[in-house]
């Protein structure tokens, strides 16, 4: 059995050297990529032209490291920083203009991780644990910041949490945070939501028990208690999470849970490592199996470092990527195997390294980097003897 493959990365001109992170695929041609110094970046052709956008106003100096889009005019932008420098910007006329719908207000200490849409109009924001107690009565020191939107993220309502053990639900350990690599951190599928954490720790929950979105969920009406101040929203009430240990490497602080996928509410996939370590193997890669309750190691891991992994419904294949390298996997994260490019096929030496964040077919990375999959690329790696 071969243990290589094509890499299969197409690189493409981003006219721009910003580090990129944020990166999300709506679909018939249109993607938008964000970074370094207020980069935001937009395709309408699949890649083939990408439109550098205007920089959101007072955006000059921020470190976008999530975008979620809808259309190929509408999109909302996260930058990740301490306090003021976490922020939510929104476009809704083909990024020309941006305005600020949202800022962190956990200062000094507050940062924004990761953006989430469930649809066009849900969505969930995770920040680190802050020693601020927050703007929201209920809102606790040394919890997860968690706020959700019902109205395509014009205003963020609070997630409340009961007081429970540090370790548990939205209750973060000392120095437990989440990883901003690649706006992966947390998941959702089928009505679960999952939060991955630096101490090697998911928690998850149920949002809502039917297949389509209830038309209330983090609607205001659907909670109860005291208004917050900023969106005027009472906060909603996180009581029943669960919590699992994931056989990720934790050791330090650049350690632990990167990125989480699922495939379905069941199957998901969980890397991560050591970015100071990037080609350390061991530890890397866990998956599930019974949505999240219950994590096992990969017998054969990614080769090293992984900040994002991604699941390919037609072939169903899995593949991760990190600084050091390209992998898949088809048999659920038990196995994978590296991909490496091969010079007779004009593939760029590096096509297989420098990533950062994936949302298929689209991958991006420092420096400006833009890759994108060939087509029937991870199909060809599925019928791999």
């Amino acid at each position: 059995m071969s243990l290589s493959a094509h890499a299969q990365w197409e690189m493409q001109n981003s006219h721009t050297t910003a580090d990129l992170r944020g990166i999300h695929n709506v679909g018939d041609g249109v993607a938008w990529a964000s970074g370094t110094n207020g980069t935001i970046l937009r395709t309408e052709d699949g890649g083939y032209l990408w439109q550098v956008c205007a920089i959101p106003p007072g955006a000059e100096n921020l470190d976008f490291r999530g975008i979620q889009a809808f259309d190929a005019n509408t999109a909302i932008v996260m930058s990740s920083g301490k306090g003021d420098l976490s922020r939510l910007y929104k476009t809704t006329d083909g990024c020309n203009s941006w305005k600020q719908v949202f800022a962190n207000p956990y200062s000094p200490d507050g940062f924004f991780d990761a953006i989430l849409f469930l649809d066009a109009r849900r969505g969930i924001l995770l920040g680190d644990p802050s020693d601020d107690r927050g703007t929201h009565p209920l809102e606790k020191a040394g919890y997860f910041r968690v706020r959700v939107t019902h109205d395509s993220g014009e205003t963020w309502g609070p997630v409340t949490s009961p007081d429970v053990k540090p370790g548990n639900g939205l209750h973060a350990l000392a120095d437990e945070s989440a990883f901003a690599a690649s706006n992966s951190s947390i998941a959702s599928f089928g009505g679960w939501f999952w939060l991955g954490t630096s101490a090697s720790r998911v928690t998850s929950r149920r949002l809502y028990p039917s297949e389509a979105t209830p038309e209330n969920l983090f609607r205001v009406g659907a909670a109860m208690g005291t208004p917050d101040p900023i969106s005027g929203q009472p906060g909603q009430s996180w009581h029943d999470l669960h919590d699992a240990s994931v056989p990720i490497a934790h050791s330090s602080p650049s350690a632990g849970i990167f990125a989480l996928s699922f495939r379905d509410s069941e199957v998901g996939i969980a890397v991560g490592g050591d970015y100071r370590n990037p080609s350390e193997s061991k530890s890397s890669c866990a998956s599930t199996r019974d949505g999240g309750k219950t994590w096992h190691s990969a017998q054969t891991p990614p080769h090293g470092y992984r900040s994002s992994v991604a699941y390919d419904a037609q072939s169903k294949t899995w593949i991760a990527v990190g600084p050091n390298g390209t992998d898949v996997s088809i048999d659920d994260g038990h196995t994978w195997r590296a991909l490496h490019p091969v010079r007779v096929l004009y593939e760029s030496p590096d096509a297989d390294r420098n990533w950062n964040a994936l949302s298929l077919p689209f991958v991006v990375g420092p420096h400006g980097r833009i890759g994108k999959l060939h087509d029937q690329a991870l199909s060809r790696q599925s019928s791999h003897p």
